[in-house]
C-alpha cells in the first residue's frame, strides 16, 4: 500500500527544476505525480515516478539533495464532499495529514490523491475501516 515518494531539495533559481526533469527524462524515468512547494531560497519537489529507486540513485549521483518518504494513494469519491469524507475518517481516527496532492489518474468514479501522514499504518487502517481504497505502489508506478 505504501508508495515511495522522492523529495528533491532544489535552489530557487531559474533552470534548476529543468535540470531535475531533464535528468529523469534522459534516463527513462516517468513522472506520475508531483508537488512543488517553495520558499524564497529553495523548493521541495515531491515526485511519484515509475522507478523510485533508480530516480533516487540517479539524483543522488548527480549531487541533488534527495530523500525518500512513504506516502499513500487513496481513491477519493469524485463528488462534492468526497475529500471531506476521507478527511473525516482520518479525523475520527486522530490521524494528522502532513500534506497531500492530486494524482494524474482517475480510478473508476474516484479521483486519486497522494497523502503523507504522521502515522501511516494507522491512517491506512482508518481508511480501510471506513471503506476507502488505497492503491498499491506497483499499480501507481505502472500507470
Amino acid at each position: 500500500m505504501k508508495i515511495k515518494q522522492i523529495s528533491v531539495f532544489i535552489e530557487n533559481i531559474s533552470g534548476r527544476l529543468y535540470e531535475v526533469t531533464e535528468l529523469l527524462g534522459e534516463n527513462n524515468i516517468n513522472i506520475r505525480a508531483l508537488s512543488l512547494a517553495d520558499t524564497s531560497d529553495f523548493g521541495i519537489l515531491r515526485l511519484i515516478v515509475n522507478d523510485p529507486d533508480k530516480a533516487y540513485d540517479l539524483l543522488k549521483q548527480n549531487d541533488f539533495t534527495v530523500g525518500r518518504t512513504d506516502v499513500i494513494a487513496v481513491e477519493v469519491p469524485d463528488v462534492p464532499g468526497g475529500l471531506a469524507s476521507v478527511l473525516k475518517a482520518l479525523r475520527d481516527a486522530d490521524v494528522n495529514v502532513e500534506y497531500m496532492y492530486a494524482f494524474v489518474e482517475r480510478s473508476g468514479d474516484c479521483a486519486v490523491m497522494i497523502f503523507r501522514f504522521d502515522e501511516t499504518d494507522k491512517a491506512v487502517e482508518a481508511l480501510n475501516n471506513a471503506g476507502f481504497t488505497t492503491i498499491k505502489g506497483e499499480k501507481i508506478y505502472g500507470l
